[in-house]
């Protein structure tokens, strides 16, 4: 492989990654507005017509049984992680969040050993506890702050059980991509989180007003181009190469934080951030990422 188509797949995921700060951005704005399920139900049904003749074009056929399985393993994580993300993002500054959200491939370490038995490494456990002191600075500070929203404290326990199935999902992006386009990967991602969520539509779902059609729509918009940008750079380059990446997404909200919603950086975010991505990075060997961090 040349440098070049090397190269690529890494500018395709990070370009992936900016699409997803506006979608975020976006999406905080209609979740603030409607609430985080509804915000993502209409975003699902808004995002299948937006992907449909893009998969149309890619040949639009019924995938066999075990990849529709994935298909829908991996619909059914999205409908939690992006509830659970957008439900934080209102009460949260978009970097605190996704700071948080950096948490994942420790949590997915222990996950590993609660329910695979592996065995962790010293440094791996010295290294969580330098994540979770992170966790600890960016929460205390939060909480503590004149500022912050009086469910602050739900929000923080919200995006780290969005990070655990973050984890999750990138473990069955990786084998989605690999057996399916990019198109596929985003219309069946939306339809299974639509009908996963349209369950609880008696009790939760509202109208958008017409001033938040533009969010929702443009929040599709993006989180479609982001997925298949990032489903065909998974498809190309091993994990490894890529998990590093989605440590960008902290600049990314912190523009868009700022642009979007006038937030700003606090030196305890910041603190707590080198924390959180020193802990994974050093808990996390370069030669078994594909396997320990997501």
């Amino acid at each position: 492989m040349d440098r070049s188509s090397a190269t690529l797949p890494v500018l395709v995921a990070l370009s992936g990654i900016a699409v997803f700060a506006l979608m975020d951005a976006l999406l905080k704005g209609a979740s603030i507005a409607i609430g985080a399920y509804s915000a993502t139900f209409w975003r699902a049904v808004a995002g299948m017509i937006f992907v449909l003749p893009l998969y149309w074009r890619e040949g639009m056929r019924w995938p066999p049984r075990h990849v529709l399985v994935l298909h829908i393993q991996r619909g059914m994580v999205a409908a939690g992680m992006a509830v659970t993300f957008f439900f934080a993002l209102v009460r949260l500054p978009m970097a605190e969040a996704i700071a948080l959200s950096f948490i994942a491939p420790l949590i997915a370490l222990g996950l590993a050993a609660l329910t695979l038995g592996e065995k962790i490494e010293k440094r791996a456990i010295g290294a969580s506890l330098l994540g979770i002191l992170g966790v600890v600075v960016i929460a205390f500070s939060r909480t503590d702050s004149s500022s912050a929203h009086p469910e602050a404290w739900l929000g923080i326990a919200s995006v780290l059980l969005s990070a655990c199935l973050y984890a999750w999902n990138l473990v069955l992006l990786r084998r989605q991509s690999q057996i399916s386009g990019p198109a596929e990967v985003a219309f069946y991602q939306m339809i299974v989180i639509a009908l996963v969520l349209l369950l609880g539509a008696p009790w939760f779902l509202d109208i958008p007003a017409p001033s938040n059609w533009g969010q929702i729509g443009g929040g599709a918009f993006f989180g479609i181009l982001g997925l298949m940008l990032t489903s065909w750079a998974y498809g190309r380059a091993e994990t490894q190469r890529l998990v590093p990446l989605e440590y960008s997404a902290f600049i990314w909200a912190a523009l868009a934080g700022w642009a979007f919603f006038g937030e700003t950086l606090s030196v305890p975010t910041l603190f707590g951030t080198v924390l959180i991505v020193s802990g994974c990075w050093i808990a996390t060997p370069r030669r078994h990422i594909e396997q320990t961090a997501v």
